[in-house]
Parts: structure tokens; C-alpha cells; sequence
């Protein structure tokens, strides 16, 4: 697991290609995260994640949102129609970013 770290922004690659362990380690050490936005870098899996398994992430993702942060998925190949509403995923870093950004903007404006 590599964690880079850009203002406001943790972002969180997983480097060993273990999804079941890298989401074991992302949710133990959640406390380290909180008080960041937070992307989750998927990319270097060469083939598609189950839509099931990016589903493990939406207690995460809801506990984050309440916490007034963002909370983005980055994965290459998925069936981005079959993910819940709650979930924020996206095909690149370049569009993470920018919808951390406008999570910010629409926070900053109150909604």
C-alpha cells in the first residue's frame, strides 16, 4: 500500500494486487485517513474488479461523506452503471481530483 499525500488529498494505491488485503489494511488504518479526502487508486489491476467487491468500500465511503470529505474509487474497467449512487468511482486520477474539487466548492457553498 502507498499513500501520497497533496493538501487536502490522501491518495491510496494499492501495490501489492491483493484486494482483500488491501481493503482489510485501508479500513484498519481508516483513523490515519479520516480528516482527508481520500482517493482509493485501483488502476494497477489489469483485470476488471467485481462490482461486489468495490461495493466493500460503501461503509467507508458513507462514513467519510459524513464526515463532510470525499471519498473516490479510480478504477479502469468497471460497469460503472451497476454502482450504487453512493459511490464514487471514476476511470482516472485527473477526474478524481476534479470531483474532489467540486465536492469542495459545493461545500464551501453549503450544500
Amino acid at each position: 500500500m502507498k499513500v501520497d499525500q497533496k493538501e487536502h488529498t490522501i491518495t491510496i494505491k494499492d501495490t501489492q494486487g491483493d484486494f482483500d488485503s488491501f481493503l482489510t489494511k485501508v479500513s484498519s488504518q481508516y483513523k490515519s485517513f479520516e480528516n482527508h479526502n481520500i482517493i482509493i487508486d485501483l488502476l494497477s489491476y489489469k483485470e476488471e474488479i467485481a462490482v461486489s467487491n468495490l461495493k466493500l468500500f460503501l461503509p467507508l465511503s458513507k462514513q467519510h461523506k459524513k464526515s463532510k470529505k470525499s471519498f473516490v474509487i479510480v478504477v479502469a474497467d468497471s460497469d460503472y452503471n451497476a454502482l450504487p449512487e453512493k459511490l464514487t468511482v471514476v476511470p482516472s486520477l485527473l477526474e478524481a481530483h476534479d470531483i474532489i474539487e467540486m465536492e469542495e466548492i459545493e461545500r464551501d457553498l453549503g450544500f
